[in-house]
């Protein structure tokens, strides 16, 4: 924004000096995710620019270790790629694997989460709800307490969480549950773990978009004949539906970037991303993190851009901006 022509000296020197600040400030922040895109390019086994990358030698540059992400844990990977090396790959790959518990964990996760996130947010929004600051406090604890100490509680909780197998009951969550019954080790209890720690971001999204909700709707709907069901899906939810979708963003790139709890609630079958990344990073240091990691970047770009854009739709739907 331009100065008035009427600013005193000291004024535009505070003015420049501050840009220069937010300047800094800005590549501080951005500097480590930007230097690790370059070098996921290295054709190097090294984590710093070669001397041909800092020349701009193409034969600096490769795409191996995007390939690797491809072969790593194959039976054959110098096989020729034909429907059988991708079969190889889809069901061998470590990466490939982990990408998939990811998703397949944090699809559901999110799915929990933001049903459970907006039910309580819209029981919280109402003003007759009894002690709503407590309640509030606690639904977002998890989000506040440190994350280890939220994994440890939910491990020992999980590893006590046993039923009997032999039993009916038993039976039945048998597909669900860990050789002894329990939740530790299984999707079951990851996805309820990340479930837990994505239900506060749906809570306060969904809480922020309720705040500007015009409740004479409601009584509008229920005047003219609505009940309570036609009312929330026909009126209330098209309303906070932006709201409760960037929640979603927020539980799923939660669940998507969780290590901690995965390390101690999941099993050698429920490999995650962030966890295959620390694995590697403690068995074998390669360049092949450097890739995930880009991909990672751009993936997280684009959600933000989805968030910001649902974002300015609700404030549109609400009358806070001009269409």
């Amino acid at each position: 924004m331009a100065l008035p022509t009427y600013a005193s000296p000291l004024e535009r020197i505070w003015h420049w000096a501050y840009i220069a600040i937010c300047v800094a400030i800005f590549f501080f922040l951005i500097a480590p995710i930007v230097v690790v895109i370059p070098l996921s390019f290295n054709a190097e086994p090294y984590f710093t620019f070669t001397e041909k990358m800092r020349s701009f030698d193409p034969e600096g540059y490769s795409l191996r270790w995007y390939d690797t992400l491809l072969t790593f844990g194959m039976a054959n990977p110098d096989a020729p790629r034909t429907g059988s090396w991708w079969a190889d790959a889809w069901n061998n790959a470590r990466w490939i694997g982990a990408a998939k518990n990811s998703i397949i964990i944090g699809i559901f996760s999110t799915i929990l989460a933001t049903v459970l996130g907006t039910l309580a947010a819209l029981g919280l929004s109402r003003p007759e709800m009894p002690f709503r600051r407590i309640i509030m406090a606690i639904l977002i604890s998890p989000m506040i307490v440190p994350i280890i100490i939220t994994a440890t509680g939910m491990f020992f909780f999980y590893s006590s969480a046993c039923v009997d197998t032999t039993s009916t009951f038993g039976r039945l969550l048998a597909p669900v549950l860990s050789n002894s019954g329990c939740l530790a080790n299984t999707y079951l209890g990851v996805i309820l773990a990340h479930a837990t720690l994505g239900i506060p971001f749906v809570i306060i999204t969904v809480t922020a978009t309720l705040i500007g909700f015009d409740q004479s709707l409601n009584r509008a709907a229920a005047s003219l004949g609505a009940n309570p069901r036609t009312t929330f899906f026909k009126v209330t939810m098209p309303l906070i539906l932006p709201g409760v979708i960037s929640g979603a963003l927020f539980a799923f790139v939660t669940s998507f970037d969780e290590v901690v709890a995965a390390l101690f609630i999941a099993g050698p079958d429920q490999q995650t991303i962030p966890r295959q990344m620390w694995n590697g990073i403690r068995e074998q240091i390669s360049p092949a993190i450097l890739a995930v990691a880009t991909l990672l970047v751009i993936f997280s770009i684009a959600l933000l851009a989805t968030v910001e854009l649902l974002r300015r739709r609700g404030e549109r739907l609400r009358g806070l901006t001009p269409a």
